[in-house]
Parts: structure tokens; sequence; C-alpha cells
């Protein structure tokens, strides 16, 4: 594993819209052969999945009202607030698929850091989240690119929890399946369970520390490291200008159909937005959720398209497409149940 420094000139970058976009510049323009780390810091901003509905997400007058940013990434996975007490990390992989999918392989070397540091019931729990008690610290989240992706999450040092507790507006039944009523109760800082002189530090001499555990240095200058220079920073600037910087992007479309039907399961939360016509087919449908995915949600969409909304043709459709390749491990009749989520809306139970 070699360090990837994001910095420029010299300077950390604290822009989340830039430090968003790098992945997608690593995984896909610049592809340095092996595994190669990113670390970084954000200013307040919320970041939300690639397939989140960002107004179902997040409390958008609260966030105008804060001037925090709103950032759309580019793999899956739900909103989370970052800012000044929050470190970002992401192991990009080049060429080698081996670990994708596997979160423990990537959370186990910050997990064994912190217990160093003296968080020792620091551990992973559930699909992908890092935890002390029944408090969560980090979530993770993947997104491939052939054969080459990129791995990471978060790290709460020093987070503001007020600030994220008002922003982010995630799904009741998501918090329920966790066993918890709030997002304040149940996410934690890592900095109180550390050693005093780890408490002491602010977030960039954190992230030294944590840099140095990962690679056994004693100093950053033993880590085998790639600089970003001018020409990366050159094709990383051009390409915000025509994506990653826009609303399009980063707060999409409301669609506004008709209907928002939303429940939690093994994969993360799955949530429908969509209309019907007058004999009961779906005539317009959107997916959103926190589920991550290497595949093409349109292709579920299309599959749902002019669909009876029966429990009958709902798992037709939803069988006539990979859904475990392009949405996760689940069964179109667990998708499909009408009484989870479709009962509210005129589900008609005619033909079960």
């Amino acid at each position: 594993m070699f360090f990837i420094d994001t910095s420029r000139h010299g300077q950390p970058v604290y822009d989340p819209i830039v430090n968003q976009s790098l992945d997608n510049y690593l995984v896909n323009d610049l592809k340095l052969p092996g595994h190669g780390l990113i670390m970084y810091v954000n200013q307040p901003a919320v970041i939300v999945g690639v397939n989140q509905n960002a107004y179902a997400e997040v409390n958008m007058p609260y966030l105008k009202e804060k001037g925090i940013k709103l950032v759309r990434r580019t793999s899956g996975g739900g909103a989370v607030y970052h800012d000044y007490g929050n470190i970002i990390f992401e192991n990009i992989v080049i060429n080698d698929d081996t670990h994708f999918g596997d979160f423990n392989y990537f959370a186990q070397p910050i997990i064994d850091a912190l217990h160093d540091m003296g968080a020792k019931d620091a551990q992973l729990r559930g699909r992908n989240d890092m935890v002390i008690g029944n408090s969560k610290f980090s979530g993770m989240t993947m997104f491939k690119v052939g054969q080459s992706y990129a791995a990471g999450g978060t790290l709460m040092f020093d987070l503001d929890m007020d600030v994220a507790t008002k922003v982010l507006t995630p799904e009741k039944d998501k918090l329920a399946s966790k066993g918890v009523k709030s997002v304040h109760s149940r996410v934690t800082n890592v900095k109180p369970y550390l050693d005093p002189q780890y408490q002491k530090m602010d977030i960039e001499a954190f992230k030294e520390v944590l840099l140095r555990h990962l690679f056994k240095a004693n100093s950053l200058d033993d880590i085998d490291t790639y600089h970003l220079n001018d020409h990366d920073w050159s094709i990383i600037d051009d390409r915000l200008k025509g994506k990653y910087d826009t609303d399009e992007w980063n707060y999409g479309q409301n669609p506004g159909f008709d209907y928002y039907v939303s429940k939690h399961y093994d994969i993360g939360t799955v949530s429908f937005n969509f209309s019907l016509s007058q004999d009961n087919r779906i005539s317009a449908i959107k997916i959103y959720g926190d589920f991550i995915t290497g595949g093409n949600i349109s292709l579920i969409e299309k599959a749902l398209a002019r669909t009876e909304l029966t429990q009958k043709a709902l798992v037709r459709a939803l069988d006539s497409v990979d859904l475990k390749a392009n949405l996760g491990d689940i069964q179109a009749d667990t998708l499909a149940d009408c009484q989870g989520q479709f009962k509210n809306v005129g589900f008609r139970q005619k033909e079960m």
C-alpha cells in the first residue's frame, strides 16, 4: 500500500466538492498500479450517496441557513455530515477486485490503529459500520469500475453532533432497524475513547498519527507517497466544471411523483418514488436508497415501468432483471412485499 497525497501545493484541500471528485479521477484516469490510500478533511458539508434523494435525506432549509454544502459522491451508501472534526479515508485499488465488497478487509487496519491509540472497543458491525459499543463512528462505502474500485468511509474524531442531528433526516424505519431513536443516539466521536495524548490533537495532527499507524512509519517522510501534481489538478479542475460542481449532480432532481414508499432491508434502504396510471400501472418511477451496488439501477426502473401494482406483476417484473447485480442480494418477492411497501398506496391484493 502507498499514500496518495491530495494536498495542493503543500496545502490541504478542504473543499468537499473537490475532494469527493478525487476517487473518480484516481480510479478512472490516473490509475496508479496497486493499492493507494487517500485521506482528507472537509469543511462543513452533507455528503449523499449516488442513489439517494437529497430532498428526503436532508433538512434543506437548515442546510442553506447554515451555509453547509451539499455534495453527491460517486458511490452508494447513506447521507453523512462532515466538518473539520471528521476524516475521510479511501482505498484506491487498481486492476484487482479480489477484495471488492469486503468491508472488513479495509476496516480492520483502521480498527487496529484505533486500538493502538486506546479505543480498544472499536469494531466492525453489520454491513459497513465501525462502532464503539452501540454507537457508530464510521460508515463505509465502495464503487467499482471494471476491476478497479474505491473503498473507504468516514471517521468521526470531533464532529459537531448537534449540527449533524439537525441537518440529516434519515428514514425512521432505518433508525428503528438499528434499535435507536435518532441520529444523535446512534453515532459517536472516537476522540473520548482515545488515550489522553491523542485527545489533545487537532484534526490534522490526528490524521498524521493515524497515517503513521496505518503504514507503521515513524514519520510521513517514511511512507511511499504519490503527490498530485499540476497536471493532475488541471484535469480534476476541468472535470469539476462539467459535472461535480453543478447543482444538477449534487442536488439531483426531485421528480415529485405521486407516491413515495420506503423500507429498510439488509442491503440498505430502498425507496420508490412513482406515479400510477388510471389502470393501476406504474407510469413513472425513480428508485433511491443507501444501498451499495456496482450495477445499473435504471434497468430495474425500466423493468417496473408500466407494471401493474400487484404482488404477482411486481415480482414478475423484478425477476426479469438481475437484482443481485444491479441492486443487492435481495429476492423479488421481498422487494415487492405489498404489506411492507405498497399497502398505503392502493395496492391490489387480488393476485396474492
